[in-house]
């Protein structure tokens, strides 16, 4: 049985993790979706993998759909929690971003860019 939890250990918090993220990490884009990660670093004591959601205001002026776009990238990760881990490494600092102005109609769709997205760092 998978484990498809989101639990408060995976949540990217810290302001110095996020720092160091967007400092050294490297970024990825796919479709809609656009991640940037930083895998093993020197600097990080992470057991395991960190993920973090953003959406820009510049795409969704109104706070409702930003946060619908957040919940729907955090059910996306936490159903392919284990895709996500095989593609990117057990210790990872990630960050989702959603960059498109349009809203998702469905979850298939963003469920559809993730996992598109974890395929193409496979074979990177």
């Amino acid at each position: 049985m998978t484990n498809n939890k989101y639990p408060k250990e995976e949540k990217l918090k810290k302001k110095n993790e996020i720092t160091l993220l967007f400092e050294k990490g490297k970024w990825r884009n796919s479709g809609k979706l656009r991640i940037i990660i930083l895998k093993n670093h020197p600097d990080l004591s992470v057991d395991n993998v960190k993920l973090g959601v953003s959406v820009s205001k510049r795409y969704f002026k109104k706070a409702v759909f930003r946060n619908r776009v957040k919940r729907l990238l955090r059910e996306c990760y936490r159903l392919n929690k284990d895709l996500f881990k095989e593609n990117f490494g057990d210790k990872t600092v990630a960050m989702l971003f959603w960059v498109s102005p349009e809203l998702p109609a469905k979850f298939q769709e963003v469920e559809a860019e993730f996992i598109k997205l974890c395929q193409s760092q496979k074979k990177s």
